[in-house]
């Protein structure tokens, strides 16, 4: 129990005496919740000392709330506020107003949240009583990252991607959002201000960090296989960079085919353009088997792989990698070296005892499995439906649903008086007419609020147009 901090003051002046003024201030902290059940009252003696009084009026205070069943004494545990039932404290004031509509009965579709299993797993806590107990380190972390971790990521990515990766490839990122952040700043180093290209529609958030960190933003319209190397062919303006999601395109889920892949190395090679391979949710393969990652296959032309623990563990951990190789890699190792690490030592020490341990790929396995059974949850509650159209399933933790009426900006709208967020698929798109739909993420709900948020989906559906506000 924690001890309160009592909120007294005494007016000697009063025709009211001490002991009453101090019951009085006590009762009515006690209604207004200011003191609560589980809140310790400081000893009478200490209590006296501290308000200037004798330790007489504390007690005779005491034992006027005692008797009036405000407080109760346990002995040597103290003197605590008593639970009493007939009290109706008001509620507490929301302390961050400015959230919106978020609530604890709300489902929450967004795209891009994992379960929460793997802190429920008792490897997961292992490795980090592990982390916790190893001897204090008085010095910073290593700034491309630990050696353990390091090796553990290179390890995984032989496992899980087929990739051959030395640990001194691997720099270890505070996510994706941090890696984009050093990727331009390694380009702004000739001065000028880098060119990149991205896919339309894309990750609003890589736009938004690129943007701010002084990155020219060029854009080409694709469709779910992500870039053509036609498209890239008829570019006027070379780009010095490439962002692309080449395993599941980001939001629209398909896949670029091996031959675009080596297209589009050919052309970057030819034209000394950067491509960075963000494989954001590569492990979490549905119905295909996932095609070799653009870093693995061969080329001349300079690749960086951007990894992150948020879509197969929790964004909460705000943690990721790159691997690099070549003149940008030693740019970005130099640059990395000049700022530091944005992850805590202690993080890194419990990532890498968790994947050494074999804990992430089996976390990965079991989350396979629920995924896969949410998707087929979803396609079997909308898949038979002939006004939409389903989408973005090959992989990942999400789903697009693409349909001519209701408007999908009102239809979220009324989906959220009704207790269910989604995201509209128009924010996704940057320069070009967005499509009409709905991006559904299911790996953080349970099946049942899958299911009651389908339902919900299903109805606003069948009601038609909704009303623009």
């Amino acid at each position: 129990m924690s001890e309160a901090e009592l909120p007294i003051e005494l007016d000697r002046e009063s025709s009211v005496s001490l002991a009453a003024q101090v019951a009085n201030q006590l009762r009515a902290a006690i209604l207004s919740g200011i003191l609560q059940p589980e809140h310790t009252l400081p000893a009478t003696r200490r209590m006296a000392s501290d308000l200037g009084i004798s330790r007489g009026v504390v007690v005779r205070a005491f034992e006027q709330l005692s008797g009036e069943g405000f407080l109760e004494s346990s002995g040597a545990g103290g003197t605590r506020v008593a639970v009493r039932p007939d009290i109706q404290r008001p509620p507490k004031k929301e302390q961050y107003p400015n959230r919106g509509t978020e609530t604890a009965d709300q489902i929450d579709l967004t795209p891009g949240r994992p379960s929460g299993s793997p802190f429920k797993d008792r490897e997961w806590r292992n490795a980090w009583k592990k982390a916790i107990s190893e001897q204090g380190n008085t010095h910073l972390p290593p700034a491309l990252g630990t050696v353990e971790l390091r090796k553990a990521v290179a390890g995984h990515l032989a496992v899980s991607r087929g990739l051959a990766v030395e640990p001194e490839d691997v720099i270890i990122t505070g996510g994706t959002s941090d890696a984009l952040h050093l990727i331009v700043s390694m380009l702004r180093t000739g001065g000028a201000n880098p060119r990149i290209l991205l896919e339309d529609p894309g990750y609003p958030r890589a736009r938004s960090v690129m943007r701010a960190a002084g990155a020219q933003l060029q854009t080409v319209p694709v469709d779910e296989d992500g870039l053509r190397t036609s498209q890239l062919a008829a570019l006027e303006d070379i780009p010095d960079a490439v962002l692309i999601t080449p395993s599941h395109q980001y939001p629209l889920g398909g896949r670029m085919t091996v031959q675009e892949r080596l297209g589009l190395l050919k052309w970057a090679d030819q034209h000394n353009v950067l491509v960075l391979e963000d494989d954001y949710d590569s492990e979490f393969r549905h119905s295909r088997m996932p095609l070799p990652a653009v870093a693995a296959l061969p080329t001349n032309a300079e690749v960086v792989l951007l990894g992150t623990f948020s879509k197969n563990l929790s964004p909460w951990l705000r943690s990721g990698y790159l691997v690099v190789r070549g003149e940008s890699g030693r740019g970005l190792k130099a640059l990395r070296e000049a700022l530091d690490t944005p992850v805590a030592g202690v993080l890194q020490s419990a990532l890498a005892h968790y994947i050494q341990a074999g804990g992430l790929s089996r976390h990965i396995t079991r989350a396979r499995r629920e995924y896969s059974h949410r998707r087929a949850l979803l396609i079997d509650r909308l898949g038979t439906r002939q006004d939409l159209e389903l989408g973005a399933l090959e992989g990942g933790l999400h789903a697009v649903i693409r349909f001519r009426e209701p408007n999908a900006t009102a239809l979220a709208a009324e989906a959220l008086k009704k207790g269910v967020r989604v995201i509209p698929l128009a924010g996704y798109y940057a320069d070009r007419p967005p499509v009409n739909g709905l991006v559904i993420g299911y790996g953080a709900v349970t099946d049942l609020q899958l299911s009651e948020a389908l339902n919900v989906l299903g109805n606003l559906l069948d009601a038609g147009p909704v009303a623009e506000d």
